[in-house]
């Protein structure tokens, strides 16, 4: 009796056994579950972040030829000052002398001058008479050379005279030019952003060596220098718009323009694996606030350039693959061309995205254009209404292949995650 229990037991081990293997072999791969999206037309716009400071467009060192005690300071850092305003004054008791000194001679240059003149006159007059005797036969030709003589030697004095006072006012105007510069005054309307001497202390005034008093800068003027990298600068020139946010005004933007593009490269860590290429680019605020300090940290985002009825995607749809992993077909029989860079190495990285087919998708290569916050520009390999993958970004990134079976995902409820 145990013999045919024995058997029993193995047919129902083998018919489960069966039944098992079979299910296993049959059942499909599950489904990959993956956000989709379509594809669409749209405006987008290239867009290129920078950080900076904020500085005043102007600047002006106020500094003086002269060299002299600060006998008064009116202003401290942070006043604002208008053009033509005393800023300070230096002592200027020395230059004072030294005008009264030049008036001096100014005033003894004009009574050589006016005496001269009176011995010119004397002289001419004189030799118009003898002249006149010499025709009526009374005076000889002797007396009126010497008469002529005379004259021009009066003449010439008189000349030298009034050399001598041309020089005499000059001396007076420098004097007097010197004297003035003890005062210094505003060139400009603007904001005191730094003082580097106090009253009592001296200046060293001199064409060779500039000693600066203070630092304006323009106070309804304001910008923000960034640096921006070689492959986008490229697309930058003077007069594109921009917006500009300060960190310290939360909730606010404010807009700016393209000033200044430099010409000069940047490199930092040069010759490493490092180096870093980058130009400067001014933007200038247009309306800047009254709250806006220099110094504060700004971050400048500019309209460099616009494309509409532009095929548009989400960004994090498209992704990189290896190409010696991607099918050799690949491009749509609506593409312009093989989108597959001939000579390429097999260790290159191609762009592409998952267009779904069904419950499946196909991995196809794309050639995209300008990036935007959340949309990328597709300018071959796709075209209007095919549903493609957008996420989740490890999946597209890393996951998927092509032919895989996916499916949607639910979406969340709101307030889930």
């Amino acid at each position: 009796m145990k013999w045919w229990k024995v058997l029993i037991a193995v047919v129902l081990l083998l018919g489960v056994t069966a039944i098992t293997a079979g299910g296993l072999r049959n059942r499909p791969p599950p489904a990959v579950e993956i956000q989709s999206a379509k594809v669409h037309k749209g405006t987008i716009t290239r867009t290129i972040v920078g950080a900076g400071k904020l500085q005043p467009a102007t600047t002006v060192k106020i500094s003086s030829n002269l060299s002299g005690d600060i006998i008064e300071l009116n202003v401290k850092e942070g006043d604002e000052v208008h053009s033509g305003e005393v800023l300070a004054r230096i002592d200027p008791r020395t230059y004072q002398a030294a005008l009264r000194r030049s008036q001096a001679v100014v005033s003894g240059a004009r009574a050589d001058v006016r005496a001269a003149q009176v011995d010119e006159d004397r002289a001419s007059t004189e030799l118009g008479r003898v002249e006149s005797l010499v025709q009526k036969g009374l005076a000889s030709s002797a007396e009126a050379d010497k008469s002529r003589s005379d004259r021009d030697g009066a003449a010439a004095r008189l000349s030298s005279a009034q050399q001598r006072l041309s020089q005499a006012q000059a001396s007076l105007d420098e004097a007097q030019t010197d004297l003035s510069k003890t005062s210094l005054t505003a060139p400009m309307d603007g904001t005191v952003i730094q003082l580097l001497h106090e009253k009592g202390e001296r200046l060293r005034g001199s064409d060779f060596s500039e000693d600066t008093l203070m630092v304006l800068g323009s106070s309804h003027a304001m910008e923000v220098k960034i640096d921006v990298g070689e492959r986008d600068v490229v697309f930058l020139k003077n007069g594109q718009k921009s917006d500009i946010a300060i960190d310290a005004i939360e909730g606010q933007t404010f807009s700016g323009v393209v000033t200044q593009i430099a010409r000069q490269a940047t490199v930092k860590n040069p010759g490493t694996e490092q180096e870093v290429t980058s130009f400067d680019v001014t933007v200038a605020i247009e309306t800047p606030p009254p709250t806006a300090l220099p110094g504060m940290s700004a971050e400048v985002r500019i309209s460099a350039e616009t494309h509409s009825n532009a095929l548009l995607v989400p960004i994090q749809a498209v992704t990189a693959r290896s190409e010696k992993t991607l099918p050799d077909a690949v491009a749509p029989v609506e593409s312009k061309g093989s989108l597959k860079a001939e000579g390429a190495p097999r260790d290159a990285l191609a762009k592409v995205v998952f267009v779904i087919d069904g419950d499946k998708v196909h991995l196809r290569r794309v050639k995209t254009g300008i990036a935007a916050d959340s949309d990328l520009e597709i300018t071959d390999g796709l075209k209007e209404g095919e549903q493609i993958v957008e996420g989740p970004y490890r999946t597209v990134s890393r996951e998927l292949q092509d032919g895989a079976v996916v499916r949607e995902s639910p979406q969340p409820k709101p307030g889930q995650g």
